[in-house]
């Protein structure tokens, strides 16, 4: 078989250092015998179409990428979004760098439908002025621009940002290219953009711990206008941006206002009755009863040590599993994965023949014209 002998091993070894492996362990993913890896390394021998092919989609390059003979460039091979937070995470898996790319060419994929269609009802991104210094009032102000109601849960919340030209996309509870395995700790992240920034919110149980992460990268976006990736430990800092951006996520989610409603003599004495206390707030505004605690706790109505033996409980109790869901509903999947805002544009983008079906299944994580058709009566029947 004929092999594509122009290839730059440079370019390889660059992708394995991006990655965090070694060419034998790409040799390994990928099952190409590592001598034939190992020749191409040395100039001495090259690979087939087919071998190239799957180097480069493994790390989301086209063909030629391989084939060009100068150095990389990394300012143009990543975008300066995808650099901020590797440099914030060193440690980032293969998979998360890889999910990252698929954000920001979904979001490229939005902006030219967008351009396409020259639809001027389409939200365009023009965030409120806040103090960034004052996350308090930077709160008060990101409620009122998103013209939040009392009563909210997941959904109202993520509808909310989007209708500011905010794309909203969440992970899916099944193994494929757009799942955060539950071993890995991120729970969201940022893509910072004057235009159209991206927030990525991994799918979690139960639903109220994703409003929470929504609003802590909305403050990302407004407090300090960078791109930013939290994990469990950013969620809960008590320093520096993470700390601003999770009291911020608070006040959002718990105003003031809300905490009169809450009542100091009737809280239990028992750590484990707290959220039964707390129910009516917690279905009301769509919040964890850790998101008031911790309001409570910060306005000094409620003590460390009580505040510390609700999250050791909580810590310790039985959480409601974690599953992929039923797949009866397919055809919903791409709404659940990249929100209405971007599903209604590659839907109208068919509609207006700019794209064809198939092109509108490869946006929508492949969905089977079949689905893609449900999915359209679904939002005609809306």
């Amino acid at each position: 078989m004929e092999r594509i002998k122009s290839i730059n091993p440079e370019r390889i070894i660059w992708c394995c250092d991006d990655y965090g492996i070694t060419p034998e362990e790409l040799a390994q993913t990928l099952k190409i015998a590592y001598p034939i890896i190992q020749r191409v390394m040395d100039g001495i021998d090259g690979l087939t179409f087919n071998q190239l092919s799957k180097i480069a989609e493994y790390f989301g390059r086209g063909v030629l990428f391989f084939l060009e003979s100068a150095p990389v460039d990394e300012s143009k091979a990543h975008t300066t979004q995808f650099r901020t937070l590797a440099n914030q995470k060193p440690e980032l898996s293969v998979k998360i760098k890889k999910l990252i790319k698929r954000v920001e060419e979904q979001r490229e994929i939005y902006i030219n439908l967008c351009n396409d269609l020259d639809d001027l009802d389409r939200p365009a991104y023009i965030p409120p002025e806040v103090p960034d210094q004052n996350p308090a009032i930077a709160a008060r102000i990101a409620r009122e621009w998103l013209s939040l109601a009392e009563k909210n849960d997941f959904d109202t919340y993520r509808s909310a940002v989007e209708s500011k030209g905010i794309l909203v996309f969440r992970s899916n509870g099944y193994n494929g290219n757009w799942q955060i395995p539950k071993e890995i700790p991120i729970l969201g992240f940022t893509l910072y953009d004057p235009i159209c920034p991206v927030i990525f919110i991994k799918k979690l149980n139960p639903e109220t711990r994703q409003s929470f992460t929504l609003m802590h990268e909305l403050g990302h976006l407004l407090l300090h206008k960078e791109s930013s990736i939290d994990d469990e430990n950013d969620l809960q800092s008590h320093q520096g941006r993470e700390r601003d951006a999770n009291a911020f996520a608070g006040r959002v989610l718990v105003p003031d206002d809300f905490l009169m409603k809450i009542y100091d003599e009737s809280r239990p004495s028992d750590v484990s009755r707290y959220d039964a206390w707390l129910e009516n707030q917690r279905k009301t505004w769509g919040v964890s009863g850790e998101v008031i605690l911790r309001r409570l706790l910060d306005s000094g109505r409620l003590a460390q040590n009580q505040y510390t033996a609700y999250r050791q409980w909580r810590e310790f109790s039985a959480l409601e599993p974690e599953t992929g869901g039923s797949r009866l509903y397919r055809n919903r999947e791409p709404n659940h994965i990249f929100g209405e805002r971007y599903v209604k544009t590659v839907l109208d983008a068919v509609n207006s023949k700019n794209i064809t079906l198939a092109k509108a299944s490869s946006y929508l994580d492949g969905l089977k014209i079949k689905d893609l058709h449900l999915l359209e009566r679904f939002y005609e029947g809306l």
